[in-house]
């Protein structure tokens, strides 16, 4: 069957015109997939492809990591009952084709876009979604638990993880390797290695040897052997150790077989004849089962092949005769600020270091990587190791700077706290992406990161209202003696003068931006645009905070001795945040005044275009200005 094996088509631009897919048309759920012939699922692939580039072309979104898995989904799919077997997706950016395969191929146009289907698996969404991700390295977890519960049902269902090299990175996927084997799960994990950082050999001897190694016959024959053999003393070792070496010779498994799974591979991924002839002959065997395949992230888009990072995910194709829009002028990303900032600052403090759990790119680190390679220290997706590094760095005089994501820093909560703050470490935390996050939805928001760090004795944490602020506060961090964070949102700013030199702010101590009466307005962070606009039609004080902690404590006594109302901005949960740590001061101090807590609900906020998030919150201009007038006339 091989030798009749079709190459992937491989495509060089994105239709605009939605494919003709007759396959695809019968296989728009696993039922259908399951009654086409194996000879019919390389052109499935093919067709599958070319829609996956049509669709998103329209939307945007995730990409690369999509083509690279066109032929593991459908093999998947073909060879296990979903959704009954569990099927569960690492991350989850490599979904799309699976969701096209599972009943959604007509909402694929709403992808990521307000009430539409989202970003990544959502257990709410389908019943082939057996497990909401978007964060890495869950998956092993996830279906090990899976695998347990119909154990203790007494179901002979499957479960099945799909994780990729990188996500293997984090220690979380080697704690549920450990678990799995000690309690002898009937699972089977998928390793989609797409950037040769384990797997050599792939080729026909590889996946000749995966065959035989993950057939019944060859099973059953290890095990009658194994009972003749222990009978014999130390026979049955000897064979054991011959076996594993013979393997380890071909296949990079041993550290699998070594936690006590049965390895197989690596073999190509993007064969669909072996990859089904081996699932089918490892979903029947018992105990922890490891595929190990190799895939080319952008498989059959030439551009996305030769440039993967680039093409991890794309923004929607403008239509070929639109109208040229003058771009709005915005500001430098903040990203960018704190790229430029970290190279800055390391030219002039020789203990600076940077650290980041695998975001260089979207920290805006190439820059720093370049130029400092020494003093640059990527850990992969490994958030708590990351955290836990930076301390015992400081320990001994360096002065780490954590660049990292909000909803990331969540992964490393105890670190922060035990590894950290406890011991006033001089770390700094660079948190980028805080607030909403746009089409990627909550389980990318830095929707908590004010309200889980201010609990925190010692922290200094800081709240940039612009670019130039953003330097000004990474400066003062770095220069403070302990731990700081400074948390910043996606995209631009304002456009604000940008200072070159590196110069702090006077811890806690807020800046009143425009005077006014009755209301003050009090602003942590980039609302201070909007609150200023607001500020003009209601003539109401408008303040930027800047610290959360420590709060400005002799400002606000004054705020609230010539103001009738308080009111506090933040893109924050409002439970807990920065609003609250107002109210608490307050109290503290007797002063009872009327106050109004503006920021994220308490719901997830769901996956839109930012405006229409910041609109659902009341946090734009116009929500502001109406969530105050209606407070103020109940005064």
């Amino acid at each position: 069957m091989n030798a009749m094996r079709l190459m992937p088509t491989t495509f060089h631009e994105f239709p605009r015109q939605r494919p003709v897919t007759p396959l695809l048309d019968r296989a728009s759920t696993p039922d259908g997939l399951r009654r086409l012939g194996e000879n019919e699922l390389e052109g499935l692939a093919d067709e599958l492809r070319q829609y996956l580039l049509y669709t998103v072309g329209q939307t945007g979104g995730h990409f690369g990591a999509g083509l690279g898995v066109i032929e593991l989904t459908i093999a998947l799919h073909y060879v296990f009952d979903t959704p009954d077997d569990r099927l569960v997706w690492d991350v989850g950016h490599q979904a799309y084709p699976h969701k096209i395969l599972t009943g959604r191929r007509e909402q694929m146009s709403t992808l990521r876009q307000k009430d539409g289907i989202a970003a990544f698996p959502r257990r709410s969404e389908s019943e082939y979604d057996t497990f909401g991700v978007g964060h890495s390295s869950t998956s092993i977890s996830a279906a090990l638990g899976m695998a347990i519960a119909a154990r203790l049902q007494g179901s002979k269902r499957k479960a099945v993880a799909v994780i990729g090299d990188g996500a293997m990175t984090a220690g979380m996927a080697f704690e549920a390797l450990n678990h799995a084997s000690d309690v002898g799960a009937n699972m089977l994990v998928v390793l989609n290695d797409n950037d040769m950082s384990i797997s050599n050999n792939v080729g026909g001897l590889s996946n000749y040897l995966a065959k035989i190694l993950s057939s019944r016959t060859y099973a059953s024959m290890r095990e009658g052997s194994k009972k003749v053999l222990s009978r014999l003393p130390g026979a049955w070792e000897i064979a054991r150790k011959t076996e594993e070496h013979a393997k380890g010779m071909l296949v990079p498994g041993t550290l699998f077989e070594e936690l006590g799974w049965n390895y197989i591979g690596p073999i190509d991924g993007h064969d669909l004849p072996t990859l089904i002839t081996t699932l089918r002959n490892m979903r029947d065997l018992d105990g922890p089962q490891f595929l190990h395949i190799s895939t080319k992230k952008g498989k059959g888009f030439a551009p996305a092949e030769l440039d993967p990072i680039g093409y991890h995910a794309i923004t929607k194709l403008e239509p070929l005769n639109a109208p040229v829009v003058p771009k709005k002028i915005s500001g430098p990303k903040y990203s960018a600020v704190f790229g430029q900032w970290l190279c800055d600052m390391a030219e002039q403090d020789a203990r600076l270091v940077g650290i980041t759990p695998a975001m260089k790119e979207g920290s805006d680190l190439v820059a720093f990587s370049q130029r400092f390679p020494q003093r640059y220290f990527d850990v992969a997706i490994a958030e708590q190791h990351a955290v836990t590094l930076a301390a015992g760095m400081a320990c001994d005089g360096i002065k780490p700077v954590v660049a990292i994501y909000s909803t990331f820093l969540q992964r490393a909560y105890d670190q922060l706290i035990h590894d950290v703050a406890v011991q006033h470490l001089d770390v700094l935390f660079a948190i980028d992406r805080a607030g909403l996050v746009g089409e990627d939805g909550p389980t990318h928001a830095g929707s908590f990161d004010l309200s889980y760090l201010r609990c925190i004795p010692g922290m200094l944490i800081m709240t940039p209202s612009d670019e130039n602020e953003l330097r000004r506060m990474l400066t003062t961090g770095h220069l403070f003696n302990g731990p700081a964070a400074v948390r910043y949102p996606r995209g631009s700013g304002p456009n604000a003068r940008i200072d070159q030199e590196l110069t702090p702010l006077e811890i806690g101590k807020g800046l009143v931006r425009r005077q006014g009466h009755k209301t003050a307005l009090l602003v942590f962070g980039v609302q201070l645009t909007e609150a200023l606009q607001v500020g003009e039609l209601l003539d109401a004080t408008v303040v930027d905070m800047r610290f959360v902690k420590p709060l400005d404590e002799t400002l606000l006594r004054q705020l609230a001795a010539e103001h009738e109302l308080l009111v506090t901005i933040e893109e924050n949960s409002i439970m807990g945040g920065a609003g609250s740590a107002v109210s608490e001061f307050l109290a503290s101090e007797n002063l009872l005044k009327p106050m109004l807590h503006l920021g994220l609900p308490d719901y997830y906020v769901e996956h839109a275009k930012p405006t229409q998030m910041l609109a659902e919150c009341g946090l734009d201009a116009a929500g502001i200005e109406a969530a105050v007038r209606e407070r103020l006339a109940c005064l």
